[in-house]
């Protein structure tokens, strides 16, 4: 309702009664205004009331929402099920207000849309919300950055054949190792070389070998070289990879830099790197996933860099127009938490990974382990399995089964010789970022959103699953670090988890890989 909207209200009900609800509606527009105006993320979150309404001012800007709209043309917003309809955000089951016409155009994807207004006052809304929160997260000097409706490794992709463009001769890129195959197959997906270098053990930690990268430049010849490939966030003890000397040997022989930042955006140190290898040295891409670092579904990313230009030569690259849900997603999550909402999740994991580390030290040493040494993994945490591996070979894996049959997800058991082959490459210790590292590890990460629960859970299963290996394997060792534990308490539950757990090993070798 407009200003004459409420005048003519006034003829109805009480005039007095009538301005009221007349400034109620102008405090959320006020809210609606300073977003548009500032675009950036409001430092406290808004109110559901708030969100709907901005929601559905933008959902009447779109020409399949428009009263009377004769759409003749082939993709006119037409919905089949009122099901789908209501999932892309339905205002009420009676009259739909439908944010159905995407992203973007046939040739960009950042572009505006004539008959989509709304949808695209959204896109570009989004893309400024998370900016500001890359800048608040800790990479200052930033320069643009656009959501894409891809999760990491086909970002990555993109990223890659749009310097193709650039560099049509190179036909390599230098990736520090890494064993997680989306980022490997993005280099395959994009038809370049992957030179795999393998990492230095440095105390427990595998660090980028530096000499090796350079070495390898200058044996291929820097105009041979598409990129420098390189990693933040990993899974201990793999640690970040150094984005501030590889930076400048990337600068050096100008070669481009793209980081693979995935769940990054949640660590201080993660973003530091970046921009630090910014400052001095060269980084033109960094990626990282919406669903690991916003808490939103999974199925989109957020493609950033220091060039303006080069970041939306990227955003050109994308062929045909775009999915709006990841940006809706992200829109609403930032909205509804606010720039404070945010800080206080990133603070929050901060401390359970400090709490996390100190309860599986404790655990690990009741059982003759140790919580690896990787102090430049600011998520990731790993614990030996020493004891196991040596006297069951198949211990270790069936630790992975047992965890995963409790119903604790994301935790990794990590076998030594695992060997495995990612489209036509084969890794030695594959899961382990290295062929040979000198034992079996238990890893487990401190994401956003976790809380004390998830860890107490966590670390009472662990120690009923570890407990059980060592009756199953004739080690009369009686220890528990968990308090209260009551042996009774689901006997029945235990036991049937044991009868599948050598049935679900093999299915857990495949899907933690």
């Amino acid at each position: 309702m407009n200003r004459e909207s409420f005048a003519a209200g006034e003829r109805l009900v009480s005039p007095a009664y009538v301005r009221q609800g007349c400034e109620a509606r102008h405090s959320h527009e006020h809210l609606i205004r300073l977003l548009l105006e500032k675009g950036k993320c409001p430092e406290d979150g808004w109110d559901e009331s708030t969100l709907e309404l901005f929601l559905h001012e933008l959902a009447v800007m779109d020409s399949n929402n428009f009263l009377g709209n004769c759409g003749v043309g082939e993709r006119e917003g037409r919905v089949a099920s009122s099901l789908v309809a209501r999932r892309h955000y339905s205002l009420c089951p009676i009259f739909l207000l439908r944010l159905i016409h995407g992203i973007g155009r046939s040739g960009d994807i950042s572009a505006v849309q004539p008959k989509a207004a709304g949808s695209s006052l959204l896109n570009k809304i989004t893309n400024s919300l998370v900016l500001d929160i890359i800048k608040l997260a800790g990479v200052h000097t930033v320069a643009n950055c656009f959501v894409v409706p891809m999760a990491t490794g086909m970002s990555l992709t993109l990223c890659f054949l749009t310097l193709r463009h650039r560099r049509p001769k190179a036909k390599y890129i230098i990736w520090p190792r890494i064993d997680q195959k989306s980022c490997f197959k993005s280099m395959i997906t994009a038809g370049f070389e992957p030179v795999v270098i393998e990492n230095v053990l440095e105390g427990d930690e595998l660090c980028t070998d530096l000499k090796a990268v350079e070495a390898k430049v200058q044996e291929l010849g820097p105009d041979n070289v598409l990129c420098v490939h390189s990693t933040t966030s990993c899974f201990a003890p793999r640690v970040p990879d150094r984005l501030e000397e590889l930076a400048v040997i990337c600068a050096n022989y100008d070669i481009p830099h793209i980081v693979n930042n995935a769940y990054g955006v949640q660590s201080s140190k993660c973003m530091h790197l970046i921009q630090q290898g910014a400052r001095v040295g060269r980084i033109d891409a960094f990626v990282q996933s919406l669903d690991k670092n916003f808490m939103v579904p999974v199925g989109g990313a957020i493609i950033a860099g220091f060039n303006d230009t080069f970041i939306q030569e990227i955003s050109k690259m994308y062929p045909g127009r775009a999915s709006a849900s990841p940006s809706l997603d992200v829109l609403i999550t930032l909205l509804s938490l606010g720039s404070n909402g945010y800080k206080r999740l990133l603070k929050e994991r901060k401390e359970m990974f400090s709490y996390l580390s100190s309860q599986l030290k404790k655990l690990s040493e009741a059982y003759s382990e140790r919580l690896l040494q990787t102090p430049h993994n600011p998520i990731s945490l790993a614990v030996t399995l020493k004891t196991l591996d040596e006297h069951q070979d198949r211990a270790v894996t069936q630790l992975g089964s047992m965890l995963f049959t409790r119903q604790v997800s994301g935790a990794r058991v990590v076998p030594l010789g695992s060997v495995q082959t990612v489209s036509g490459y084969t890794f030695s210790g594959f899961m382990s970022h290295t062929d040979n590292y000198p034992c079996a590890y238990l890893n487990a990460a401190a994401a956003i959103g976790m809380k004390i629960q998830d860890v107490d859970l966590f670390i009472k299963r662990l120690d009923r699953c570890l407990k059980t290996l060592r009756k199953e394997g004739k080690k009369d060792i009686d220890v528990s670090v968990v308090d209260n534990y009551d042996k009774t308490k689901d006997v029945d539950i235990e036991e049937m988890a044991l009868k599948l757990d050598n049935v679900l090993l093999d299915t857990y070798q495949d899907t933690s890989s």
